[in-house]
């Protein structure tokens, strides 16, 4: 049964329903753990029990004492951050930590008053549900396809590439020695191997490789781990490099926000056109929409 036979079912069952008690049913659609059960399988059990694994080897912001930039990035910002990588928790998790707290949801406006305001959360991964969505519902079939992830990290794209889609290669770019032996580690753990690896090297290192991908991904790659001036020569290189006729670039956020922000007239969008995004997928009540909304898809014209 495809989308439009099961739903021609359900307005039918939904038109047998006693109208004092239909709405009792829309309720129940909306807000029952048993319709989220059935969206539940074994390849986000996997990427589950990554995620608790890796959770054990990193403190809870999910950075290393290493990352010097990105503290001194973060410790910029208008207002006070915090990352939480949403690979390894989800809003309940986050609950969880702050109640027990080794997390907080917010900062002291004056010390020793009731002045509180929210932090801002930044995370650097794709949640398990936003994998999902990507490989699913963004992304076409990617069988025979290549796959770049630039600023692999903790591996969240590699990992949900492999369970969630058929492309034959995956490949994730990761600066970091340690987060590309993190990585190493999990892929071998799991079997992954036969289709993925972990490259510890800089993304304009890589320019036969970016010639021949068909997907590059790229979540927060560079603000918070570059100089501008580094920046711009990075998008300069993959603005270069990344030209096949039909690839596709996911970015987040939008790529005119990256650009924007460097204020420099050589880096235009102009060598890939935005494409449209069905963001009103039901994943799970815990998914936030906003965040899908972050996920932009280009195609290289």
């Amino acid at each position: 049964m495809n989308f439009s036979e099961a739903r021609a079912e359900v307005m039918q069952l939904l038109n047998k329903v006693d109208p004092r008690d239909r709405h009792k049913v829309l309720n129940w659609i909306r807000t029952s753990d048993q319709l989220d059960e059935l969206l539940s399988d074994n390849r986000k059990v996997i990427l589950q029990n990554i995620s608790e694994h890796l959770r054990v080897l990193l403190p809870p912001e999910a950075m290393l004492p290493s990352e010097t930039t990105a503290y001194s990035k973060m410790q910029q910002r208008v207002r006070p951050t915090l990352h939480v990588d949403s690979f390894l928790y989800d809003e309940d998790q986050v609950d969880a930590l702050c109640e027990e707290g080794t997390m907080s949801r917010s900062y002291c406006l004056s010390c020793g008053s009731y002045r509180t305001a929210p932090l801002d959360f930044l995370s650097h991964s794709f949640s398990v549900s936003e994998l999902q969505f990507l490989f699913e519902n963004v992304l076409p079939d990617l069988s025979g396809q290549t796959l770049v992830d630039v600023g692999s990290r903790l591996g969240a794209v590699l990992y949900g590439g492999y369970v969630f889609s058929s492309a034959s290669r995956l490949v994730g770019l990761e600066i970091n020695e340690e987060f590309v032996k993190l990585q190493q580690e999990v892929l071998n753990k799991y079997k992954m191997t036969d289709r993925t690896q972990v490259l510890h090297t800089d993304v304009c290192l890589q320019n036969i490789l970016l010639q021949n991908a068909d997907v590059l991904i790229m979540n927060n790659v560079f603000e918070f781990f570059m100089e501008p001036s580094e920046q711009v020569r990075a998008w300069m290189f993959i603005m270069e490099n990344f030209r096949k006729k039909g690839s596709l670039l996911i970015t987040v956020p939008a790529l005119q926000d990256s650009l924007n922000a460097l204020q420099q007239e050589e880096l235009q969008p102009g060598w890939v056109e935005e494409l449209p995004v069905d963001y009103d997928v039901y994943l799970g009540r815990d998914v936030d929409p906003e965040a899908l909304r972050q996920i932009h898809l280009y195609r290289v014209i």
